[in-house]
């Protein structure tokens, strides 16, 4: 039906000025907008509505009218119409847009916070990492030849991570002032001392000595080198102490202390079952892996041996004393050296002849140290029948004559384990072998002690065998020039 009612039309439509005035005298919560003319979604005259369509058709139409400078708008008419849905489309939307600010406030709001306290962190760690810098260039501004005021801080690679520097005053107070019931030990470097800090956290302190066999370039070397290697088979260092002409290293504290002391003693060695010596044999393989593989660089060790493996509460292992070990680049492969320096009974041949070492240095060493794992023997020591043999001479001919189980420590039970003493055995003669090319790699290592059932090459006669040496009189003379280095056998416990 045509729309009739006041303002409106013969032919239904309504002029601009009566819209207005019907809507100041009729309309309900109607606003000006636009040019003080009034648009409403809905208003009630009675039982008459008149619809100005949705909010957003009438924005358009709005836009339109405006654009077009339009006089006026259409309207109908709806008779008794009972859609109350549609009444309050004006006030929903101003609802609307007073919700959508407090929204944007609570959204905002927290969002301003974050940033805020996000910047107060970064100010917070940029004075920390400033503070700490200035701490290590201190540090190593004090670092000194003992005996001599010549500064040895360009010894320090530029890229050397940041370790804690310690003060005098604060080591001295955490060892009782260095006094024996602290003394752990003493190796090439100096005395070893237990620490405690008020905190309750302990350490191990390595206190270089004037008379050290080892010196300032293999503390420098590895203050260097071990804080940059970060492993869970390898020992942590937390910081250095460079004052009044001490250098001291301090590690993180292991109360097992090192393998050595379990190996060789008649009662201790019974504490390392099977298992567990498994477990030692996987870590210092994964520690050994991590130098030689995994880590930015290889390291290599140089002094691996029982008493430079250190243990956890679980006696877990841990690999120490990086004082001896080099640096190389991933696509080097071996270097040489004038200085002969290193363990009777864990330097390979070439490297006592020549001066050469690589990777496979330290897969010797291992395989000696995975000898006296499965033996309970030192390496110092000649057996046999006659006792002229040396401990890898012992060894090979046990496995030879298929005797490897008297060579093996009889408390030893690997029937319930799937790593076998006689496949370890075999494994360790491989790593012993005279040429370096003989040897595998710690990868191949590794899975050849993770499975019985990988075939094996047999081994030849190892290095320093009288037999298969046809310069035994040479390999005699090198064992005695490098007797004197750091006999295991000589020292109580390794620097911590």
């Amino acid at each position: 039906a045509r729309a009739s009612g006041p303002g409106i039309t013969i032919d239904g439509s309504m002029g601009y000025k009566f819209i207005r005035a019907f809507i100041q005298n009729y309309g309900y919560g109607a606003a000006p907008v636009y040019n003080a003319s009034y648009v409403v979604n809905l208003f009630t005259s009675g039982a008459t509505w008149i619809n100005f369509d949705g909010v957003e058709t009438i924005k358009a139409k709005i836009s339109y009218a405006k654009e077009k400078n339009l006089l006026g708008y259409k309207a109908f008419q709806l008779s008794n119409d009972d859609n109350w849905a549609l009444s309050r489309a004006a006030q929903i939307e101003e609802n609307n847009d007073k919700d959508k600010q407090r929204l944007l406030l609570l959204i905002l709001l927290p969002i301003g916070l974050v940033l805020i306290l996000i910047a107060s962190l970064i100010c917070y760690f940029r004075r920390t990492a400033i503070k700490s810098k200035v701490m290590i260039i201190l540090g190593r501004r004090n670092l000194r030849t003992p005996g001599t005021s010549t500064p040895a801080a360009e010894y320090f690679d530029s890229d050397t991570p940041n370790l804690q520097v310690f003060s005098f005053s604060d080591i001295k107070a955490a060892t009782n002032n260095f006094s024996s019931a602290n003394k752990l030990g003493e190796g090439g470097f100096g005395p070893v001392y237990k620490g405690n800090l008020p905190r309750g956290q302990e350490f191990a302190v390595k206190r270089l000595s004037a008379t050290s066999t080892q010196g300032l370039e293999e503390f420098k070397n590895e203050v260097s080198l071990t804080a940059r290697l970060q492993h869970v088979n390898l020992l942590r260092v937390l910081g250095y102490c460079t004052e009044r002409d001490e250098n001291m290293l301090i590690y993180e504290y292991l109360p097992n202390k090192s393998l050595d002391l379990y190996l060789f003693d008649p009662i201790r060695r019974y504490v390392l079952d099977w298992q567990k010596r498994v477990n030692i044999i996987e870590g210092v393989t994964q520690g050994l892996l991590y130098l030689q593989e995994y880590s930015n660089f290889r390291v290599i060790h140089r002094d691996l041996k029982a008493s430079n493996i250190l243990l956890d509460n679980e006696l877990n292992p841990k690999i120490s004393d990086f004082g001896m070990a080099k640096l190389f680049r991933k696509d080097v492969d071996e270097a040489n050296t004038g200085r002969i320096v290193g363990t009777y009974g864990y330097v390979p041949p070439e490297y006592v002849k020549k001066g050469i070492y690589s990777m496979k240095y330290d897969v010797y060493s291992f395989g000696v140290l995975l000898l006296q794992i499965i033996s309970s023997k030192r390496n110092a020591r000649y057996y046999g029948t006659s006792e002229n043999l040396n401990f890898l001479e012992y060894a090979f001919e046990q496995w030879k004559d298929s005797k490897g189980k008297e060579f093996i420590d009889p408390s030893l039970d690997d029937s319930s384990s799937p790593c076998k003493l006689l496949n370890c055995m075999q494994v360790a003669l491989l790593c012993v072998q005279e040429n370096p090319e003989d040897r595998p790699s710690m990868l191949e290592v590794s899975s050849m002690l993770k499975d019985d059932s990988m075939a094996i090459a047999a081994p030849k006669r190892p290095a320093f065998s009288a037999k298969g040496d046809e310069n035994a009189e040479t390999s005699s003379t090198s064992r005695q020039e490098i007797y004197s280095f750091n006999d295991p056998e000589l020292s109580q416990l390794e620097p911590r």
